[in-house]
C-alpha cells in the first residue's frame, strides 16, 4: 500500500469540483451568489451552448484590487467570514470560499475586476486550476467572470450532463429564483446571443408574469406576517387561479433559496380542502429569522438547511 501523501492543491480543487460545481446551473449559482455578495445593483447572465461552451456573469458590485483577485481562486480563501463563531450570524449567501477554485479548476476561467475609484483594473485567467500571474486591464467597475469549456478536463463530467434543453432549463430555474427573490437589483439574460429578458423596476408581479404568462401575479395572495420567531413574506397562489396540478415552490431563508420538506408541507397543509388531490399551489415565500437559528453549512450546493427547533 503506498503511502499517505498531500493532494496537489490542482487535484484537490478538481475533486472538491465535483461536489461543488455538478452542472453548468451550478456554476451559474456560485457566481451569482458571489455578485449578489459584492452589493451589485446590475446583474448580467450570458450563456451558451447551455454552459458547455460560455458562461459569464457580470456585475456592477464592489470589485477586487489585484491581491484578492488572485486570492479568489485559492481554496477556503473568503472575505465572508473570519472564524467559526461567524457562522452563527451569517449574512451572506456565500462563505466557504471554494467556488471560483472549484469553477476554475475545471474550465478555462477568466476573470476581470476593478474596485471603484482605481485607475484600472485586475485581468485573471486559469487554465483548468493552472492560474497566470494577474496583469493590468481596462475594465468598468465591478466584475466579470467567464467560464468557457466547463469540464473541459473532466470528460466523465462533461460525458453526463444531459441535452442542451435540460441543462438550460436547470440554469434558467436557478436565473429565475435569484430574479424573483432579488426585485432591487436589475436583471439581464442573454441565451446564445438572444436576451430572454431585462428586469429594470423591482416588481414583483412584473416578473412574475413574464415567467409564468400575462396576469400571473395579479392572481396570487400578498402574505405578511411576522412574530417573535420570524418574518413571512411573498406569495401564495390562489385556489380558484389554480389550473394547473403543480406549481413552482420557492422558499428563502434570509434571501438564501433553500430546498426544505417540512416548507411544503406547510404550504400544503394551509390550502387542506382547498387544493386537488396531488395538487401543489405555487409559492414564492420569504423567511427572515436570527441567523443562529438556522445551519446553512449542511450540503456541498447549499440548498438544505437545519433549523435549531423545527418544531417551533
Amino acid at each position: 500500500m503506498a503511502s499517505i501523501a498531500r493532494l496537489p492543491d490542482i487535484v484537490a480543487n478538481k475533486i472538491s469540483a465535483g461536489e461543488v460545481v455538478q452542472r453548468p446551473a451550478s456554476a451559474v449559482k456560485e457566481l451569482i451568489e458571489n455578485s449578489i455578495d459584492s452589493g451589485a445593483s446590475r446583474v448580467t447572465v450570458i450563456v451558451k451552448d447551455a454552459g458547455r461552451q460560455l458562461i459569464q456573469i457580470i456585475d456592477n458590485g464592489c470589485g477586487m484590487d489585484s491581491e484578492d483577485a488572485l486570492l479568489s481562486v485559492e481554496r477556503f480563501a473568503t472575505s465572508k467570514i473570519a472564524g467559526v463563531d461567524d457562522l452563527e450570524s451569517l449574512r451572506t449567501l456565500g462563505f466557504r470560499g471554494e467556488a471560483l477554485a472549484s469553477i476554475s479548476s475545471v474550465s478555462h476561467f477568466e476573470l476581470k475586476t476593478r474596485k471603484e475609484g482605481a485607475p484600472y483594473g485586475t485581468l485573471l485567467r486559469s487554465d483548468g486550476g493552472i492560474i497566470e500571474n494577474p496583469q493590468p486591464a481596462q475594465c468598468e467597475t465591478g466584475t466579470s467572470i467567464a467560464v468557457r469549456n466547463l469540464f473541459f478536463n473532466v470528460p466523465a463530467r462533461r460525458k453526463f450532463l444531459k441535452s442542451n434543453a435540460t441543462e438550460f432549463k436547470h440554469i434558467h430555474e436557478t436565473v429565475k429564483a435569484f430574479v424573483l427573490s432579488y426585485p432591487e437589483i436589475e436583471w439581464r439574460m442573454i441565451n446564445d446571443d438572444e436576451e430572454l429578458f431585462h428586469f429594470r423596476t423591482p416588481d414583483v408581479r412584473e416578473r412574475l408574469s413574464h415567467f409564468y404568462g400575462e396576469g400571473f401575479g395579479e392572481s396570487l395572495i400578498e402574505v405578511i406576517e411576522e412574530n417573535d420567531f420570524m418574518t413571512i413574506g411573498g406569495y401564495l397562489g390562489k385556489p380558484g387561479m389554480m389550473v394547473r396540478q403543480k406549481y413552482d415552490q420557492y422558499f428563502f431563508i434570509n434571501r438564501r433559496l433553500i430546498q426544505n420538506r417540512m416548507l411544503v408541507q406547510a404550504v400544503q397543509q394551509a390550502y387542506g380542502e382547498l387544493l386537488e388531490e396531488r395538487q401543489s399551489p405555487f409559492a414564492l415565500l420569504f423567511l427572515g429569522l436570527d441567523p443562529s437559528l438556522v445551519d446553512v453549512n449542511v450540503h456541498p450546493a447549499k440548498l438544505e438547511v437545519r433549523f435549531e427547533d423545527e418544531k417551533s
